[in-house]
C-alpha cells in the first residue's frame, strides 16, 4: 500500500501525515508514506484544497484533517 499526503507543509498537512503514521502503527498495517509538496503534482490529482490523502493513487480525502479513526476506516 502506498499512501501520499498532499500539502504545502502547513500545520494541518503535517498533522495529517502524523495521524496517518499513527493509524498505520496502531493497526499494524504495512505501507509506505510519502509527502507530496509540489503544487503541480498535487494538482495532477485534481486536488484543489489541502491537506489531501491518496491511497494507492486514489484520492480518498481532500481539504480536511482526518482523525485517527477516520484514517483507520480508509485503510481497511
Amino acid at each position: 500500500m502506498i499512501i501520499k499526503v498532499l500539502g504545502s507543509g502547513c500545520s494541518k498537512c503535517k498533522k495529517l501525515e502524523e495521524n496517518v503514521r499513527k493509524a498505520l502503527a496502531e493497526n499494524a498495517i504495512a505501507a509506505s508514506v510519502e509527502k507530496v509538496t509540489n503544487l503541480t503534482d498535487i494538482m495532477g490529482y485534481g486536488v484543489m484544497s489541502t491537506p489531501a490523502l491518496v491511497i494507492d493513487e486514489k484520492v480518498v480525502s481532500s481539504g480536511k484533517l482526518l482523525s485517527l479513526a477516520d484514517i483507520a476506516k480508509l485503510l481497511k
